[in-house]
């Protein structure tokens, strides 16, 4: 058994609105091991990327976190902004959606690896800035020394999330969280943005969640999944098994409207994800389900061994064996 980097246990998450609190977060476990890529997947509103960012520590303070993070054994939650300060880019990164948005426009990139390296590490300004060069040729930017030289607006959106990728990986983190990071690439180029997290990861044996709405990537690159629906983990399980044996109705649904050779048409879920200020009774998921009885509205189903699975579904065992 590897070891666990990542504990996260029954974590709540709950912001403020005017309409009243919002459950974002409504008890969430998962394990990351060493080495391992674990994909978190689900619809928008799901939960994923606030999880993330409540261990990161990057939620407003109007969010209210609770329940336990631990990372290599350390309790996150907690800490203080200059605590969180010392753990983020050290022993922890994050990739997030937009590279631009990421990067500083008035500054250099090798500047930006360089702060991040600076940040964590005693080094000096030249150790500093070749070693944000060597940073760069391991992410695949090409005549890294020259390219360190330049602005970020000089950059592709591809090369600006190989950078991202650089400054995340500077202090070679225990563990690297990819949020969405290949929105707004080509299917080209973000087939090569994973590649380079795939090969940073087998490199330095860095555990990897990969949030994404992308079942096709999750199939390729994944260890694990773990599927989010309405704030909480309704699946969980090895690729292999969650893909052949998918034993909640949700996870059927996302299987079912991926597009397959021969499939004449997608199947979409029908309705839409529920409302968080006042989610319905029992499991969250029973106004879309095809199967829901009355026992759905009585309790939130937990995650129970289920053949090879983890699964949130009191009638996993009555769910018909064909399912797409």
């Amino acid at each position: 058994m590897k070891n666990k980097v990542l504990e996260i246990r029954n974590l709540h998450v709950t912001f403020d609105t005017p309409s009243g609190p919002l459950e974002a977060v409504r008890g969430v476990d998962l394990d990351v091991a060493e080495g391992e890529l674990v994909g978190v997947v689900g619809e928008s509103g799901s939960g994923k990327s606030v999880t993330f960012l409540a261990a990161m520590g990057l939620l407003p303070s109007m969010a209210r976190v609770t329940g336990s993070v631990l990372l290599e054994g350390e309790q996150l939650i907690g800490y203080t902004p200059k605590q969180m300060r010392s753990v983020r880019g050290r022993l922890m990164s994050m990739i997030f959606q937009d590279p631009l948005s990421a990067l500083n426009p008035v500054h250099r990139i090798g500047a930006q690896v360089a702060e991040m390296l600076q940040s964590h590490q005693h080094l000096t300004n030249k150790q500093a800035n070749i070693r944000a060069v060597e940073l760069l040729d391991i992410v695949g930017i090409p005549q890294p020394e020259e390219r360190a030289r330049q602005f970020p607006h000089e950059f592709s959106g591809g090369m600006r999330q190989r950078v991202v990728i650089a400054i995340a990986i500077a202090n070679s983190p225990k563990l690297l969280i990819a949020d969405e990071p290949t929105t707004a690439l080509d299917v080209t180029v973000q087939a090569q943005i994973f590649e380079v997290i795939e090969r940073i990861q087998s490199h330095f044996k860095t555990a990897v969640v990969l949030i994404t709405h992308d079942l096709g990537v999750i199939a390729r690159f994944a260890d694990r999944v773990d599927v989010m629906y309405a704030g909480r983990n309704v699946e969980q399980g090895t690729v292999d098994n969650l893909f052949e044996h998918p034993s909640h109705p949700y996870t059927r649904g996302l299987l079912a409207s991926l597009p397959r050779p021969g499939k004449a048409r997608l199947l979409p879920i029908r309705g839409f994800p529920p409302n968080m200020v006042a989610p319905p009774t029992g499991c969250a998921f029973r106004t879309r389900c095809d199967f829901a009885e009355v026992i759905c509205e009585e309790n939130i189903p937990e995650l129970q061994p289920f053949g090879d699975l983890l699964t949130a579904c009191v009638r996993a065992n009555e769910l018909p064996k064909v399912w797409a």
